[in-house]
């Protein structure tokens, strides 16, 4: 289980405008919740926001690195997270703009898995 670092602290406190911060140890990184949507991962002390077809263009526009991560048989796996750009981490305001493009996917995300209600028996 990894030790929070004083990034993980700096990133919980600059993203508690988003709501209720929640942080989780996952696979020698943290996963970052506002609320209960999984939005964020620090992983080596570098921040990175969830992405998808909607939001992706404005992560690769800015030059930031999507989230790789090495599996056992060496290869290398990629999940659509993208690193927070170098300027954000110097401006909560612009921090927080990048950290709502990752809530807002998963939002969509949320919304996408969502099972489908019954509607009931059909009317005769």
């Amino acid at each position: 289980m990894p030790k929070r670092t004083d990034f993980t602290e700096w990133a919980e406190e600059q993203l508690s405008p988003l709501g209720t911060i929640r942080i989780k140890s996952m696979f020698g990184a943290f996963g970052f919740y506002a609320d209960d949507l999984f939005f964020a991962i620090i992983d080596d002390d570098v921040l990175y926001f969830k992405a998808d077809d909607v939001n992706r263009h404005r992560f690769v526009e800015a030059g930031c690195e999507i989230f790789r991560y090495p599996m056992r048989d060496g290869s290398m796996n990629e999940l659509s997270y993208y690193q927070a750009p170098e300027t954000a981490l110097d401006d909560q305001t612009e921090l927080l703009d990048w950290a709502r493009l990752g809530l807002d996917a998963a939002l969509r995300a949320r919304v996408k898995k969502a099972p489908k209600k019954n509607a009931g028996p059909a009317q005769r």
